[in-house]
């Protein structure tokens, strides 16, 4: 059985971005966070014990995504890393982080970089 504990789209105002501006005013992104956990305990014993709180990730998205980085691609890194440090019982996962009005000419919703593992 696999089992899956998914944070889907935390809005979080940060300041990553290749351009100066980006790092000085800021912008929306949009973090999602699955992870695969077991969790067999919590669902046999309804204990929160026996399962990852899904507000620790939250938590941790937030602490990672405050400290300003040039790349998406090294915020979704450094994430990964942090859930892993911080939760080794974690059996792989995905991570997305996405920039939701990126600096470019174009009619688009959002630019994004999602890792797995």
């Amino acid at each position: 059985m696999t089992t899956t504990i998914e944070v889907n789209a935390l809005r979080v105002y940060a300041y990553h971005g290749v351009m100066p501006q980006e790092r000085a005013v800021g912008n929306e992104f949009e973090v999602t966070v699955h992870v695969k956990y077991p969790m067999q305990a919590a669902m046999l014993n309804d204990d929160l014990d026996g399962t990852l709180n899904y507000a620790l990730i939250v938590e941790e998205a937030k602490q990672v995504m405050a400290q300003p980085s040039q790349l998406l691609e090294h915020v979704a890194h450094r994430l990964r890393e942090a859930l892993m440090a911080r939760f080794p019982l974690i059996e792989g996962g995905m991570v997305r982080i996405a920039k939701l009005t990126p600096p470019i000419p174009a009619q688009i919703q959002s630019v994004a970089v999602k890792i797995e593992w």
